[in-house]
């Protein structure tokens, strides 16, 4: 298995993901795109030492971009919503 910081990059923090974070103890992740669920999964589980329950994936695809006449497009990813056991939290979340 890959180590767990070449699976995910960084914490999603948006309003969207910060309201599933309070209402349902969900926590969004930008993954690596080859990534799987099971090693999402373990890959939380080893970094912020907490029991994972359930993960979700989508993969966002990339928007087309424009610069004058130029058009290009931004590179497709990965999130991953985590939701963790009850009464589990991530600590670097909650100073955000």
């Amino acid at each position: 298995m890959r180590p767990a910081r070449k699976i995910i990059f960084y914490p999603l923090v948006t309003e969207k993901s910060t309201d599933l974070r309070t209402r349902e103890d969900k926590y969004a992740f930008k993954v690596d795109l080859k990534a799987n669920k099971v090693e999402i999964k373990k890959a939380v589980e080893s970094v912020f030492k907490v029991k994972v329950e359930d993960v979700h994936t989508m993969i966002m695809h990339g928007k087309v971009k424009r610069m004058g006449r130029y058009e290009g497009k931004r590179p497709n990813w990965k999130k991953a919503i985590v939701k963790l056991k009850k009464g589990e939290k991530i600590e670097f979340f909650e100073t955000v």
